[in-house]
């Protein structure tokens, strides 16, 4: 087995579980959050389906110096609103924020820097 598919399928592996986090988190902490109606309109935009939950995990997440940046922005609408966020969930919502949030977008990244050598032929 090459070096390449290795680490493909490990990458793979790995997005497979940020999917089922993706999931869990969505129905657990974003659903409850959906249902609030003092968090329902400070989730971000959502432009397809899901997003909403990744922003979510983003606020969760991302350190709070960059949320007060961002959140100042003219794109804050964006972006959820992280302090709002922070007051309606539970140590719990954000440790499977945090999970989700370092799966999904280290996986994706490792995919894509994998395709992306593989096209170069660094696998070669």
């Amino acid at each position: 087995m090459s070096m390449f598919t290795t680490l493909f399928g490990i990458a793979s592996f790995t997005m497979i579980l940020a999917w089922c986090f993706f999931l869990v988190f969505g129905q657990v902490t974003v659903k409850k959050l959906r249902k609030n109606p003092e968090t329902k309109d400070a989730l971000g935009v959502e432009y397809m389906s899901g997003l909403d939950t990744l922003n979510v995990a983003e606020a969760l997440s991302t350190p709070r110096a960059l949320n007060k940046k961002l959140e100042a922005s003219p794109l804050s609408m964006l972006h959820a609103d992280s302090e709002l966020l922070y007051r309606h969930t539970t140590l719990l919502d954000r440790i499977l924020a945090r999970i989700l949030f370092v799966l999904f977008y280290g996986s994706a990244t490792a995919l894509l820097s994998l395709a992306a050598a593989e096209a170069m032929g660094l696998f070669s």
